[in-house]
Parts: C-alpha cells; sequence; structure tokens
C-alpha cells in the first residue's frame, strides 16, 4: 500500500512485537496454551518488515520490541534471544528500539517520526483482547498481564499528530476488532485492522501475516 508524505517529510513504518509467554506457565493450561514458539511475534515481524522493504528497499523502518518477556523466556529455553533478534534487524539494516514497559513503548511511537517525518504505517504483533495490546502476557504471572497499552491510553497519551492521514494501521493480536479498532480511529481519525476473534500465527513459517478466526474490520 503506497502512502504519500509531502517532500519535506520522510515516510516512517512502525512494527511493535510485545512478548513472548512463558512454557512453564502455558504448560500448565492444557489445550489453551499459548506460544509454544518463542518467535511468534518476531518472525511474523521480520516477515512485516521484509515485505515493506520490498515495497520500498530505502524504507525507514522503526522495530520496536518488548525485552523483559524474551530476556526471561531465553533464560527458559538457555537461549540468548536479545541478541538474535538484534541479529534479525542488523540484517534487514532496521532501527531496533527495545522497550521495557508499555510507557516506553509509547514513548519510542511518539517519537518515531521526527521533524515533519509521519509514520505510514504501524503494525502489532503480540498478545491483546479488545480492550489492549498486551506487551506482556503469562510472561511474570500465568493467564495475566502486567504491561499493557489500554485503547483509552490511546488519545491520553500517543500524539494523533504523527500518523499520516492513510496510515496504514494493523494490529494482529486476538479481538483486536471488536473495541479497540473503533477506539484507534476515534482517537487519530484513520483506521486499525483488526480481528473480532482470535488470530492464528501458523502462517508465518510460510512468510505470510497471521491469519483470523473471525472477521478483520478497519
Amino acid at each position: 500500500m503506497a502512502v504519500l508524505c509531502s517532500s519535506l517529510a520522510e515516510a516512517v513504518d512502525v512494527v511493535l512485537s510485545g512478548g513472548v509467554a512463558l512454557t512453564s506457565w502455558e504448560h500448565l493450561r492444557g489445550s489453551s496454551q499459548h506460544d509454544k514458539w518463542w518467535a511468534n511475534f518476531i518472525r511474523s515481524a521480520t516477515n512485516r518488515i521484509d515485505d515493506l522493504k520490498a515495497a520500498n528497499p530505502r524504507a525507514r523502518i522503526i522495530w520496536i520490541v518488548y525485552r523483559p518477556a524474551y530476556i526471561a523466556r531465553g533464560r527458559e529455553d538457555g537461549q540468548n534471544y536479545v541478541s538474535q533478534i538484534s541479529a534479525e534487524a542488523s540484517k534487514r539494516s532496521v532501527r531496533i528500539v527495545w522497550v521495557d514497559t508499555a510507557a516506553q513503548a509509547i514513548k519510542a511511537l511518539n517519537a518515531a517520526p521526527q521533524g515533519r517525518d509521519k509514520v505510514t504505517s504501524f503494525t502489532y504483533f503480540g498478545h491483546s483482547n479488545r480492550f489492549a495490546f498486551m506487551l506482556d502476557y503469562s510472561n511474570s504471572i500465568m493467564a495475566a498481564s502486567k504491561q499493557w497499552i489500554h485503547e483509552d491510553d490511546l488519545a491520553k497519551s500517543v500524539r494523533r499528530d504523527i500518523f499520516a492521514p492513510n496510515a496504514d494501521c494493523r494490529s494482529y493480536g486476538c479481538y483486536t476488532g471488536k473495541s479497540m479498532s473503533r477506539k484507534w480511529k476515534a482517537a487519530f481519525g484513520i483506521p486499525l485492522m483488526g480481528n473480532t476473534e482470535s488470530t492464528l500465527y501458523y502462517p508465518i513459517t510460510q512468510g505470510k501475516m497471521p491469519e483470523g478466526a473471525g472477521q478483520w474490520v478497519r
């Protein structure tokens, strides 16, 4: 999708990756467990980055990643996932911004465009419910979140003027389309694509975007 900016402004694409759950928590949840693969929200992000680069090799991309979850899951798995994620960013010449709280994620989003630059696309990969992006989920506490961006935070904390008028905004979290998509449009005047039910990440291993069990709405 092409998004136009004035000749004095530069387009900025923002990708936000939420955190992964701990296996030790999820094993206790039987058939409802999440995140058997640690990289669901990383591979999907790199797929999106690759698509953006294919459309515009000079695209300026900011990749915001919630760090604590990958430190904890890496410790559990005996891996340095932070280093692996950094390597993926370097391989693609993408600037990565590590955040440890939801407040830092909002600050990074607000700071993504500089001067007259505009965010022309925003994509979220991570856990969510109808009301919030849950950057932390089932990592600190089983089946619960300690860090989230609530739909009511949008108008209060995220600058409306950072977005281009026709910015392509998408959430691949579960249930965004039931409420948060409406709040996003009310806050920024632009749609946020979201699914009304759960999202399914198995297509990402084939280089595709996650699928939705419900309807994609804006």
